[in-house]
């Protein structure tokens, strides 16, 4: 590793890739530094939608009704244009690897705005690509795609690995990026005027490296920190999904120069099962296709309805209390569960208790796990017939209401009384409370009953320094720290409501957004940079 670069960018995912991509072919000389002993992070189990629109004014509305105020117009508006912008760019680079990427109609998860103008890019194919082969550590959200308009579905590629090898052979075939994997960057150096560089731990060394355009930090939010998720949410604990290595680390040491901060609040999540091994990992449930609140129960196109739903969530005392498959139920699947009650000085749904009976068992694998990590430990294969877990204990069974009422600890009475009204519920006496989509219910009827503890889950956190419309970290009074830049979910702009695909394309617009800026500051920053910069996206 040499001491002296012109862009350092610290994080392998997507955001980091197209980071390094766009500040290499600005003619950058780029580090690219990884803590993990693999690259990926969690962009690589995602399902490998990028959100991309034609219309630049349908996409900014769209965002604008989904922040709610929370997230300024200038830091909306080069999201929407990127979205423009990013097929053209994203098929270029899926050159390298012979990717064929495909852009279709994908309509927004709830019927803001612009909606309707929403469309997804896909990598669809790549030839002698095998993604257990080349990356076996990460498990991500597989399976074909199916052509609807309510959300994300998995792409045939492998999702999010499919998109990886894209930006990963893009990386290889530019010799000015110097790629370190296992390399933590433990702090920024700065002067008086600007930020300067880091310094990157290689070989268990310390080494001060030098950045004269700038540092773009790409390393992801705190997903698996559960003290920084203590601090900043109520909800607690909240288990990670898709990568032990994001602990924070950028946002501490944008913090240690001055950063503010912003929607620290918000993740992006779910609920889920608490790994049998690793108490702080969770288990996604199975995904199944998104809706709209404007879709469902119509006579319209059947994919804009919700899929049957194997499970009901119970809350401690034996009682439904959500709509267990909202509409975008991996974004907000959580938020239900948060609610604290000071007379028992505890949360009542954390954990609650999932149930289902034997004929849903049979309908398919309740949980899917993603995950990137070489720990063979971590990892973890959901039976195609749920009885797997039978045994490791992430689910028991009961041959009767009364027998379970015994198990979950909760009066008999009071789950008599919640199955019936589900029953009736499903088959249309009464209408549900909660406002689950009916074409999703699934009677309790058939013993035996199997149950399994439920948790919130974190798939990414989408707070993290302010930053204005450059990619620019700000500080608490609105100037920019000058040489230092932010891109992905590192101070996402989402700060209220997440659309499907939306990330994964922030990833890439503020990548190339940050490293644009960066090397378009050449001359001032006294660069190394031999080719002129195009300032332009």
């Amino acid at each position: 590793m040499q001491n002296t670069y012109d862009v350092v960018v610290v994080g392998y995912g997507f955001a980091g890739a197209a980071a390094a991509i766009a500040a290499a072919d600005e003619g950058a000389k780029v580090l690219l530094v990884e803590k993990m002993p693999f690259p990926g992070g969690i962009s690589i189990t995602a399902g490998g939608g990028l959100r991309v629109c034609a219309d630049e004014h349908a996409a900014f509305r769209y965002i604008q009704a989904s922040n709610a105020g929370r997230t300024p117009d200038d830091n909306i508006r080069p999201i929407a244009a990127g979205m423009t912008w990013l097929p053209d760019w994203f098929t270029d680079i899926a050159r390298t690897c012979g990717a064929t990427v495909t852009r279709k109609p994908y309509w927004g998860n709830y019927p803001f705005p612009g909606f309707d103008a929403l469309e997804m890019l896909e990598v669809t194919h790549i030839p002698d690509f095998d993604p257990k082969a080349e990356f076996p550590h990460a498990k991500a959200l597989t399976g074909g795609t199916r052509s609807n308009r309510g959300g994300a579905q998995p792409s045939a590629t492998g999702g999010g690995v499919g998109v990886f090898k894209v930006v990963a052979a893009a990386i290889e075939s530019r010799p000015n990026i110097d790629v370190y994997l296992d390399c933590p960057v433990l702090e920024l150096t700065r002067t008086a005027e600007r930020v300067t560089g880091a310094i990157v731990r290689a070989n268990g060394r310390d080494t001060h490296v030098a950045a004269t355009l700038g540092v773009i930090l790409a390393c992801g939010g705190f997903e698996s920190s559960p003290e920084l998720k203590r601090q900043y949410w109520q909800i607690d604990p909240v288990l990670s999904s898709a990568c032990r290595g994001n602990t924070g680390d950028g946002l501490k040491m944008a913090q240690a120069v001055g950063a503010d901060l912003w929607h620290m609040w918000h993740f992006h999540g779910t609920y889920g099962f608490r790994h049998p091994n690793h108490p702080d990992v969770g288990i996604r449930m199975k995904r199944l296709p998104d809706w709209r609140p404007d879709a469902f129960g119509t006579q319209g196109d059947a994919h804009d309805r919700a899929a049957r739903m194997a499970w009901v969530l119970l809350d401690q005392s034996g009682k439904r209390f959500m709509n267990e498959y909202a509409p975008y139920v991996q974004d907000t699947g959580h938020r239900p569960m948060e609610p604290f009650d000071a007379t028992k000085v505890g949360f009542t749904r954390i954990p609650s208790w999932l149930i289902f009976d034997e004929a849903a068992r049979q309908l398919y694998p309740v949980g899917a796990p993603v995950l990137n990590d070489s720990d063979p430990s971590v990892h973890y294969d959901w039976s195609d017939d749920n009885l797997k877990e039978l045994d490791n204990g992430l689910l028991g069974r009961a041959d009767s209401i009364a027998e379970l009422a015994d198990a979950i600890g909760v009066e008999r009475n009071v789950l008599e009384s919640t199955f019936a009204e589900w029953n009736e519920t499903v088959w249309g006496e009464r209408q549900d409370p909660h406002g689950r989509p009916p074409t999703s219910m699934v009677s309790l009827a058939e013993p035996p009953f199997y149950y399994g503890q439920i948790w919130p889950i974190v798939s990414n956190t989408q707070g993290g320094p302010r930053h204005d419309a450059h990619q620019r970290v700000l500080d608490p009074f609105g100037r920019p720290i000058t040489g230092l830049y932010v891109a992905g979910e590192l101070g996402s702009i989402w700060g209220h409501l997440y659309t499907s695909g939306c990330n994964l394309a922030e990833c890439f617009v503020t990548g190339k957004i940050a490293s644009t800026h960066a090397c378009a500051n050449a001359s001032t920053n006294a660069s190394r940079i031999t080719t002129k910069p195009n300032v332009s996206p």
